[in-house]
């Protein structure tokens, strides 16, 4: 059987997957790839998450691609919308025909006599192999198969029905019923209000706050511009408006946290009921952006609070009961449904097997070269968004960047590349620098970043845009050859 070659495989046909797509046709207009997804349809998340409201919890004009403006009117949209963008952009520069649907990557195997990756497919209950000169994994960080469940007790008693929002059903039914949303999160703030429209009551259960912020669904600086520009004109000025406002957010957060937490109180105290009970249920213990701020369009959230038809419970589960949730309070919550909104399990690498001459890479004790690339990895990145801006700002970069790399190997004749390190000099640091809960959870089994250039992920988009669109690659880390030598070789 003859095994296809590719000059790059892309894994993952989501946001990220696409946008890598374009970037790499356009850059390196020579190159041949293809894009493997486990899954039926590309859009990844868009695709894969069906529940009631789902929407962006960035704006789409940094969400969406650079080279292809959004022009809907809504800055915060729904997930369809979404979808259909991200569709559209994969039928219009021809990326589509690149994808090879049902296409699950097992494992990937590097060989330095080579110089090529082989990679084992899982397609369509067969098994398939591919092989290509540079890898670059578009798949995210989360687990698609399975969301995080905690070990509730007593859950063995509860009688109505149990979803995690991961695995939405079709057919579900919630009109009249109540429902109760465990979770403060992105998702569940975006459930709730979308949820009580038609249910009898939504309660939010939550063990404590998070920092929400109500942003307007539509951008009237946005479409105002829109109106009287050209349209990629406009697009370009709204983007740099949004990226310097977000940035402002988060730095004015990390450096006066107590006036930023003070900022997000006050404006939520507005949105509510006069007397609410803002301190227990909306001014968290943690700092702002210890944890990834909620955005809701039009005080959605809040309006659902004060109309009555949702509520915020603080407070620590003691037990499931047959009818709903005993507290440790000693409070107890009817629910005919029970959402789970209780969080992703991240997955390093999408769960692809690496080795490298026959040593398995473990990603858990490798560090990331500029967020991208994994330490004495040779010919492999990956991509990974930001936590405090829009996943597609750094996701770009990160594309924008590989096609540096590529089209410096080929003008300098080079068939390999590798961030060179030595891991005893570096103190790891976790990927992600939030202390959410499914971050902590997964933290041994990611790749590390450190304190010292180049090996850690700037949450800047300014910088990051500096770095990798005009630093020099011949940075005394990358190290470029016409072959590589076999590293467990002990010669």
């Amino acid at each position: 059987m003859s095994v296809e070659h590719f000059d790059v495989v892309i894994i993952g046909a989501g946001l990220s997957g696409i946008g890598a797509g374009y970037r790499l046709q356009t850059q390196c207009p020579g190159k041949s790839y293809a894009i493997l997804e486990a899954r039926a349809e590309l859009g990844g998340t868009w695709d894969l998450f069906r529940y009631p409201g789902i929407r962006s919890d960035s704006d789409m004009f940094t969400l969406g691609y650079p080279f292809r403006p959004w022009r809907e009117a809504k800055a915060i949209a729904d997930g369809p919308s979404i979808l259909h963008y991200v569709r559209d952009t994969a039928r219009e520069f021809g990326i589509d025909r690149h994808i090879r649907f049902h296409h699950r990557v097992r494992s990937a195997s590097w060989s330095s006599q080579d110089s090529r990756w082989t990679i084992e497919v899982s397609a369509n209950g067969a098994t398939a192999h591919f092989t290509c000169d540079f890898l670059y994994g578009c798949t995210g960080y989360y687990r698609y198969d399975v969301g995080y469940q905690p070990d509730f007790p007593g859950f063995e008693n509860y009688r109505g029905q149990f979803i995690h929002p991961q695995h939405w059903p079709a057919d579900l039914d919630y009109a009249g019923k109540r429902v109760v949303v465990i979770g403060s999160g992105a998702t569940a703030v975006t459930l709730i209000p979308a949820m009580s429209e038609t249910a009898a009551h939504v309660t939010m259960l939550q063990r404590s706050p998070t920092y929400i912020l109500s942003i307007p669904a539509r951008d009237p600086i946005a479409n105002g511009l829109r109106r009287v520009l050209p349209q990629h004109a406009a697009h370009r000025i709204i983007r740099w408006k949004n990226i310097l406002i977000g940035l402002g957010i988060y730095q004015l957060s990390r450096r006066a946290p107590g006036f930023t937490r003070s900022l997000f109180r006050n404006a939520a105290e507005k949105s509510l009921p006069q007397g609410y009970a803002v301190d227990q249920h909306f001014n968290p213990r943690y700092e702002p952006w210890d944890q990834r701020l909620c955005l809701v369009p039009d005080s959605d959230l809040f309006c659902a609070i004060s109309s009555g038809r949702a509520s915020v419970v603080t407070g620590q589960i003691a037990s499931f009961t047959e009818s709903g949730i005993h507290l440790q309070s000693g409070e107890g919550l009817q629910a005919d449904i029970v959402v789970s909104a209780t969080g992703l399990q991240m997955l390093a690498l999408g769960g692809v097997r690496l080795e490298v001459d026959g040593a398995a890479v473990d990603p858990g004790h490798a560090f990331v070269y500029k967020g991208v690339m994994l330490s004495n990895v040779p010919n492999f990145a990956f991509c990974v968004g930001y936590t405090n801006a829009s996943w597609t700002l750094r996701a770009d970069l990160s594309s924008l960047f590989v096609c540096r790399v590529l089209k410096h190997m080929q003008r300098a004749g080079c068939r390999t590349v590798i961030p060179a390190c030595n891991p005893a000099s570096l103190e790891p640091k976790p990927l992600l620098d939030l202390t959410s809960g499914y971050v902590a959870r997964a933290a041994a089994n990611l790749p590390k970043q450190s304190s010292k250039k180049p090996w850690f992920i700037r949450q800047n988009y300014i910088l990051d845009a500096i770095t990798m669109k005009l630093a020099k690659l011949d940075d005394g880390i990358l190290q470029f050859a016409i072959a590589l030598p076999n590293p467990n070789s002990s010669s």
